[in-house]
This record gives C-alpha cells, sequence and structure tokens, in this order.
C-alpha cells in the first residue's frame, strides 16, 4: 500500500459514496462500504414486473465528463461498462392552452417559433455558457462552503458575472419574453430544490450543461450506472457490505475512528465518508456527540428540498405524440411555486414530468407497450407527517391532468401500476422530510450552496450525496464523493507534515 494509505469507512452505498469509494481505491486506500439496503445505488433504483422496468430515481444524465473522470481515475474507460445514448430532442413541454414546445441540444433554436425568441434563446445559452465555464474554475473543482470559498478561484470581475444577488428567475427574465419558454427553464432549476425565484442567478449555468452538453440515458436503465460502479469496486477489491446498518460513528480524540454496526460489530477506520443525509446522520450517527446539537442547530439553515409523488405506470399501447422525457406544465407556475415552497401544501396544478425509457430502450417495456414514469414534485414532510392518506386524491389529480393535456384513454391502459411518495424516500433512503435532492440552495439563507462535505464537529469525517456540494443530480453527486477524496487525500498530507511519530492504534476500550 502507498504511504500515506489509510483505512476508510463509506457509510451508504449510494452514488456519491460508491463515487467516493473509487476514487479514494484509486488512491490507495483500504475502503468498505456498509450500506443497510439489500443493494447499493440509494436512490438510484429499478423497479420491474410483467416485462416493465423503471428507473425509480434519477431518469437522465447530464455532464458524463464527470463519470469519465471517475472511471479514468482508476485507469479505466467509462465507455467499457455502460453504454450512454444521447436523447434528441431533449424534452417535448405541453401547456394548458395546447402550446407545445420540443427543446433540443443538437439544434438550440428548436424551442423557439420565431428569428426574436431564436436570438433571446441563444443569447440566454451564451450566458449560460459563460456561467458554466466559471463553476469549472470552482464549483466543479473543489468543494466549496460558503460565497467567501469563491474569492480563493476567481477575480472580482469573476465574482461579479457570477451575480450571486440576483435570482435565477431575474436571469432567465432578463433573456427570455416568451412566456412558455421562460417558464420551461425555470423549472430546469427545480432539480436544485427550489423555484428559480429562490434560486442564486448563476444555477442558470445547468441550461448550458444540458442543452448544450447533452442529456443523456444509460442504456438498460439509469440503475446500470450503479451496477458498473459495483463492478469496477469489485475489479478494485473493494467490499461492498449490503443489509450492513451503520448505528454510530465511532469519534475519538475529535476525530472519526470508525464505525458501530446495528448488530454491535465494530469496524475501525482513520476516516469515515458518510453517503447518508447529512441532517438525518447528524441526528442518528452522532447522538452521543457532545456538540451534536450545536451541528443540528448550524443545519436549521437548510431547509429539506421538495419531495415527490411519483406513479409507476405499464401501460398497454404507445404514445406516439410523447417523447422521451415530457412535461406538462401549470397553467399558473407562480401559484404553484407559492403553493409548494412557501405555504408548503401539494398543488392543485402540479407540473407532472413523464419519463418513458422505452422510447429510446425497448428492452424496457413489451412490444407495443410502454413504461411511464410519472413525477410531481411536493412539499417535505414535516415531523410526524404522513403521505398515506393523499396518494389516491394526488393520483387520480396527476392522472386527470394527464388525460386532459393529451394523454387520451391514460387510465384503461394502465396495466401494472407502483407509486412513490415522500414516506418511502424518508423510510428507505433516511431523507431528512422524505426530500428528493437534499437540501435545497436558497439563496438568501445558504447563499446558495449546499452543506459542507468535511464535518464541522468531528474531523476525518466527509460528507457526500444530494445535500452537499455541488448538488441533486446524477453528476453532481458523484463528483460529491470525488471531491471528497481530494479533501481525505489533502488532510492525509497535511497530517504527514505535522504528525510527530506513528499513528497510535487505539482499542475498543477507549472508544466505549
Amino acid at each position: 500500500m502507498p504511504k500515506n494509505a489509510r483505512k476508510v469507512i463509506v457509510v451508504g452505498g449510494g452514488l456519491g459514496g460508491l463515487a467516493a469509494a473509487i476514487r479514494l481505491r484509486a488512491d490507495g486506500h483500504e475502503v468498505v462500504v456498509v450500506e443497510r439496503n439489500e443493494r447499493a445505488g440509494g436512490r438510484m433504483n429499478q423497479r420491474s414486473a410483467m416485462g416493465f422496468t423503471f428507473d425509480t430515481g434519477p431518469s437522465a444524465l447530464t455532464m458524463p465528463w464527470v463519470l469519465e473522470q471517475l472511471f479514468a481515475s482508476a485507469g479505466r474507460n467509462l465507455s467499457d461498462y455502460v453504454k450512454l445514448v444521447r436523447i434528441e430532442p431533449q424534452w417535448r413541454a405541453f401547456y394548458e392552452d395546447g402550446t407545445r414546445l420540443d427543446l433540443s441540444g443538437s439544434d438550440l433554436s428548436l424551442g423557439a417559433r420565431n428569428d426574436r425568441e431564436r436570438q433571446q434563446l441563444l443569447r440566454y445559452l451564451g450566458h449560460a455558457r459563460k456561467l458554466y465555464e466559471l463553476s469549472l474554475k470552482s464549483v466543479y473543482k473543489y468543494s466549496l462552503n460558503s460565497r467567501a470559498d469563491l474569492r480563493q478561484h476567481h477575480s472580482l470581475k469573476e465574482r461579479l458575472a457570477i451575480d450571486l444577488r440576483r435570482s435565477a428567475a431575474q436571469t432567465t427574465a432578463r433573456y427570455i419574453d416568451d412566456g412558455h419558454m421562460r417558464q420551461f427553464m425555470d423549472y430546469m432549476l427545480r432539480h436544485a430544490g427550489m423555484p428559480a425565484s429562490a434560486a442564486p442567478a448563476f444555477m442558470t449555468h445547468l441550461a448550458f450543461a444540458q442543452l448544450g452538453l447533452g442529456l443523456y440515458y444509460i442504456e438498460g436503465g439509469m440503475y446500470s450506472l450503479a451496477s458498473a460502479l459495483l463492478k469496477l469496486l469489485d475489479e478494485l477489491g473493494v467490499e461492498v457490505r449490503t443489509n450492513t446498518e451503520a448505528a454510530s460513528i465511532l469519534v475519538d480524540r475529535g476525530a472519526a475512528a470508525g464505525v458501530k454496526l446495528r448488530g454491535g460489530e465494530w469496524l475501525l477506520a482513520d476516516a469515515v465518508v458518510c453517503n447518508q443525509d447529512v441532517r438525518s446522520a447528524c441526528e442518528s450517527l452522532l447522538a452521543d456527540h457532545p456538540q451534536q446539537k450545536q451541528a443540528l442547530h448550524k443545519l436549521e439553515a437548510y431547509e429539506p428540498s421538495v419531495s415527490v409523488f411519483a406513479l409507476m405506470l405499464g401501460v398497454n399501447r404507445t404514445y406516439p405524440e410523447m417523447r422521451h422525457h415530457n412535461l406538462f406544465l401549470s397553467a399558473d407556475p407562480e401559484l404553484e411555486v407559492r403553493r409548494i415552497f412557501d405555504e408548503k401544501q401539494a398543488a392543485e396544478d402540479p407540473t407532472v414530468y413523464v419519463s418513458i425509457s422505452a422510447k429510446s430502450d425497448r428492452t424496457q417495456a413489451p412490444e407495443g407497450k410502454e413504461n411511464w414514469f410519472v413525477l410531481t414534485h411536493v412539499p417535505p414532510l414535516t415531523v410526524g407527517e404522513s403521505w398515506t392518506h393523499r396518494r389516491d386524491y394526488y393520483r387520480n389529480l396527476v392522472l386527470d391532468k394527464l388525460e386532459r393535456m393529451g394523454a387520451t384513454g391514460l387510465r384503461q391502459a394502465i396495466e401494472i401500476e407502483f407509486d412513490l411518495i415522500p414516506d418511502d424516500l424518508r423510510a428507505q433512503y433516511g431523507t431528512y422530510g422524505g426530500s428528493a435532492y437534499g437540501v435545497d440552495t436558497d439563496r438568501n439563507r445558504g447563499g446558495g450552496f449546499k452543506i459542507a462535505c468535511r464535518s464541522q464537529i468531528v474531523d476525518s469525517l466527509y460528507f457526500v450525496g444530494a445535500s452537499t456540494h455541488p448538488g441533486a443530480s446524477v453528476a453532481m453527486v458523484a463528483l460529491s464523493g470525488q471531491l471528497a477524496a481530494d479533501l481525505v487525500r489533502n488532510d492525509v498530507a497535511a497530517r504527514e507534515v505535522v504528525m510527530l511519530g506513528p499513528v497510535r492504534q487505539i482499542g475498543h476500550d477507549e472508544l466505549a
């Protein structure tokens, strides 16, 4: 093993944890992953029945360079493990007034209906590209904690261009007049966990990350990526222990020293990477830490993102007017935002996302049939709250909207059906409030940043996943794991400089 090699325990086999494990092993560390569920992958999961297959988590990939970089760090090529399929057109958007828009990455002006709209869209995406290029210098390169960190990586001119004081919605409105196009662009930011009116302006770079760099599907379903990561970890000799739940993080002299499992077993380590919702982890895994209450108080500055209500529908026919990715937008987007984000109530007319991966991959549904993954955003759960009594009402509300806006006879076409409610996210993945995207990135609360990767109260403890920097998409969560590995490497190197003697071995009696 390399001189600076350490033993690292990764708690949670979600995408962030698996990415961290690969990078840590590639850096020469001994790594063990513990996952409480029966299979790893976290929210990147899959459900199959009667020939239909549904991705129950992420349904698209942007910025594939993040995964290419991850596999390259281990001396592998991503293309040897998964096949990426570029989706074109990327989106079809349906509006209550009958308008339909197709958005394409190969023809950036496709959604424009006249030359004025075309020029506005191109200028908007040009601005988004500049913000994306600035993000490559900082947001996607380092584990940032706050606006102050940007000063280390950007000139004053660049920081002014990033424009943290303006909202993403204000930026979109500066460039695009058409209400339909503006509504679509603003909705793209919803996956950051908050409306465009609350997101910082630099988040508009996500428009270029998708429309400029491409929107991808992974052949065989998005869970194929989790399978590929697990295959690579096996090749690297990393043990992934499923059905293994961490009960607490062991701390010795202020630093993480391993984990105690639910069955009582102790796994000692030099560092711990936690791929669990940060607030939930602080409440459960650090329950006995003397600074736990102070840490939880600081975390109150971050609110859980929206949750989701989802239906998985196997339908016995095809809908030629639908695309792989479809949006059925709300007639009143301002009211929708107010209901979900301000009043914390489910919207009466929500925007509905429909993914039909069988449009691009016929293995995902029987011949002549389609797999519909239907998703809409709902508020996160409060303490003691449940969505079980609302599922039937909201199912009918969503199906009514889809049938009204073009999916004629959808109810009669359903052969098989599953649903996913906020309670499921909270129970299966331990997310606070059943949030779907970790914590939000409200520019007025966290300055547009997520939770710091490095623990504020325990040395050698690092957090990864949707609640941490840089964000909640597949690429960003995978990048959070790589950035955490960078911190481990840097911290190990720093300790080597100041260490005066050999690492002291600790025993069970000292940790008790």
